[in-house]
């Protein structure tokens, strides 16, 4: 027998340490994780959250813990996603244009409407590689039970179906229910930012380290009707406006939700390797004036995000509706810093499978493998970014964005932007570049005929 002494089992160690970091950092170089960094995922969705709402963007309103997440993690400068929540929540889920399932707008007082059955999302796609999958919060793609996330891939769900509710009653702007849990309308007391804070708490801590998950925590915050409790209120007791000071008090709400999530995930050793991502789904509401809705018992709010300097508000195509903030951290594998590269809601599944060891990407998905574009370094963006809403049609080829807008009644109006040198989209320089209207006219007929023909136009949250 080779007796070995034990200075060379000691180096023999370290030289084994070096080579398995080494082969996990090639890996991860290569966009795709070992079996061994596979990485969790935790998704966080903000409600109407505007640009200018954060404090990492400069707002009044302040944010520690999305700060914290941005400053270790990669911010997103230039993240596009669709005008209203139904369909980027569809985008997110299936990694394809929400157009091309018929959903260009909120799904709203129509049972029957729902994400498509036989299309493959990315729930079920990582459930096939043995990750658990839950979420928590808004669904807003199909407003039955039967229709609610467990039919589209979550082992386990918990919020409410529709696309806003009361915060303390838990019912729809009419009264229906919509609070549920697990395929079943449930009642219980609490504010629904504190309910989906402490049950995603929860699950982390009911996580096994040798477990895989998928995690999607969508807050309600701050879509109106505003309900905050007087101690959130009172830290923004400086903001006159009665309706911004309720929306500063929510996304304060919100972001201590986050914190409490986040440190529960570092807490129990699970934030190295997970994937965290934080986006708004579209970009903030300006003012919310209702007639019946909750019996009239809230509104009107004249003034609630802000997406400055951002043009418009939720609902249309211009920047403040579908750039909106994002924040990514895989401590791992991402670097930190800003990005500007050009990323699309429909990027993230495809580039979450391929971090997930996939082996392949369902033939439905139409968004890219973003792994370059993670990044601070620049990376141009080869695909086009395609958006259809209910009211105008876009496709943007850095630097430009063209912007078509129909009318039943006269011509359609175009709109030319470049949108690095004019984000406010205050020029509209369609007139002298009609050689660049008409390039890019042509990539967003080739992606408007793919919709189908049945869409879901016009309908309100």
């Amino acid at each position: 027998m080779i007796k070995t002494s034990s200075s060379f089992n000691y180096v023999l160690s370290v030289f084994v340490m070096l080579f398995l970091v080494s082969a996990c950092k090639k890996e991860q170089q290569d966009g795709v994780a070992s079996e061994i960094t596979k990485p969790n995922f935790l998704v966080i969705i903000a409600d109407d959250a505007g640009w200018n709402d954060f404090s990492f963007h400069g707002s009044e309103i302040k944010t520690p813990a999305l700060d914290s997440l941005a400053n270790q993690g990669l911010i997103l400068n230039r993240f596009y996603t669709y005008p209203t929540c139904s369909p980027a929540r569809a985008s997110f889920l299936t990694g394809r244009p929400a157009s091309r399932m018929g959903i260009v707008a909120p799904i709203s007082g129509r049972s029957e409407l729902k994400l498509p059955d036989g299309i493959k999302t990315l729930p079920q796609t990582l459930k096939e590689l043995n990750y658990k999958t839950a979420l928590m919060g808004k669904w807003h793609l199909g407003l039955q039970p039967e229709n609610g996330p467990e039919a589209y891939g979550f082992d386990y769900s918990y919020g409410f179906l529709h696309g806003q509710l009361d915060q303390y009653a838990h019912t729809y702007k009419n009264g229906d229910s919509t609070w549920y849990k697990n395929g079943k309308f449930i009642t219980e007391e609490g504010h629904v930012t504190d309910l989906l804070t402490k049950d995603a708490v929860n699950y982390i801590k009911d996580q096994d380290s040798t477990d895989r998950f998928y995690l999607q925590v969508a807050y309600s915050a701050p879509h109106i009707p505003l309900q905050e409790p007087d101690f959130w209120l009172e830290q923004y007791s400086t903001i006159k406006d009665s309706s911004r000071q309720a929306y500063a008090a929510a996304m304060a709400h919100m972001d201590h939700g986050i914190g409490e999530i986040l440190k529960t995930l570092k807490d129990q050793k699970l934030d190295k390797n997970t994937v965290v991502l934080f986006v708004s789904d579209n970009g903030a509401q300006e003012k919310w004036i209702p007639t019946t809705q909750y019996d009239g018992k809230y509104g009107p709010n004249y003034k609630l995000g802000s997406n400055l300097p951002l043009r418009d508000f939720k609902t249309s195509n211009y920047e403040g509706a579908i750039r909106v903030p994002g924040i990514i951290s895989w401590p791992l594998h991402l670097n930190t810093g800003t990005s500007e590269n050009y990323i699309s809601v429909i990027d993230f599944m495809p580039t979450f499978l391929n971090w997930a060891n996939a082996e392949n990407i369902p033939n439905s998905v139409e968004g890219k493998i973003a792994s370059d574009l993670l990044s601070t370094e620049n990376q141009n963006r080869n695909a086009p970014i395609y958006i259809r809403g209910h009211i105008q049609e876009s496709v943007i080829v850095k630097p430009y964005k063209l912007i078509r807008t129909r009318h039943m009644t006269s011509e359609t109006d175009f709109e030319l932007y470049n949108i690095e040198e004019d984000p406010s989209e205050e020029q509209n320089i369609a007139k002298e570049n009609q050689q660049q209207v008409a390039k890019l006219l042509a990539i967003l007929k080739e992606e408007f005929a793919k919709d189908t023909d049945e869409v879901n136009v016009g309908l309100k949250d």
